[in-house]
């Protein structure tokens, strides 16, 4: 698939996908939420991929909401199907086995946020700023946001941000714990990279299968949670990833895994 809105370069087993439409500030169109899509299809079928970094273009923002133009326009069908698909994006962050770092430089807002949310976890600029203005325009998040934030840090929390649409700092995104650190500008991209190297190098199955049990755990009781861990902890017994970690600490050497 050819992209016109995004950047992809893979190195040494980690993808970095850019969305790259600077002048609109990286927002979310329909044309960038399906090359996302097919992106991150085609990122998952790739065995070379082992993690991603998905960023924004720019200092100014990582994304500064959904494409505010092309929804003011639609209908209430048409509304519908441009939130069923960011929700398909979303969702297909989430199934995906690969883990997908969110480098949010500079704004995330809205359809923005949202999408650092369907990500594993959140690195962020000390210029970044993030918010759901969506009541501001008399909408409201519609790509999972209603349901991501407060799963997150909470229903008090996420319901003050959702209601009032203020941004918050890096700072207090990381103190609420929606990113997990903070970066100098600069050094954000290098420090998100450096992280997709470490989750490239370890058991790549383990990694997949721990991602699996995190997201399908949460939705579940915490003893239907166990009984899940504990199945996808002896089926690694079986790879060949373990043999291979478990033969190279015996050993005394550094372990290569193929992911298989």
């Amino acid at each position: 698939m050819e992209y016109s809105k995004l950047l992809i370069e893979t190195t040494d087993g980690v993808a970095l996908v850019t969305i790259n439409s600077p002048r609109t500030m990286n927002a979310l169109s329909s044309e960038v939420l399906a090359e996302l899509l097919g992106a991150f299809t085609e990122l998952e079928a790739a065995s070379a991929v082992r993690a991603i970094v998905l960023t924004g273009a720019g200092e100014k923002a990582f994304v500064a909401g959904a494409d505010i133009t092309e929804m003011s326009s639609m209908s209430s069908l048409e509304g519908h199907r441009f939130g069923k698909a960011g929700q398909r994006v979303m969702l297909q962050l989430e199934k995906m086995k690969t883990p997908v770092i969110a480098a949010v430089n500079g704004y995330a807002l809205g359809g923005g946020l949202e999408l650092a949310l369907g990500c594993d976890f959140i690195y962020a600029s000390e210029n970044a700023k993030v918010g759901f203005p969506e009541v501001t325009l008399g909408i409201i998040p519609g790509f999972g946001g209603t349901q991501n934030l407060p799963r997150l840090i909470g229903r008090g929390r996420a319901s003050e941000m959702i209601f009032t649409g203020k941004m918050i700092t890096a700072a207090k995104a990381c103190e609420w714990g929606i990113v997990n650190e903070i970066f100098e500008v600069g050094k954000l991209i290098p420090k998100a990279l450096e992280t997709a190297r470490a989750i490239a190098a370890v058991g790549t199955l383990a990694v997949r299968y721990s991602k699996d049990a995190i997201v399908n755990g949460l939705n579940m009781s915490k003893e239907d949670g166990f009984r899940y861990e504990a199945s996808l902890f002896g089926v690694l017994f079986s790879s060949e990833d373990q043999k291979e970690g478990m033969g190279a600490f015996a050993e005394k050497r550094k372990a290569e895994f193929k992911g298989k």
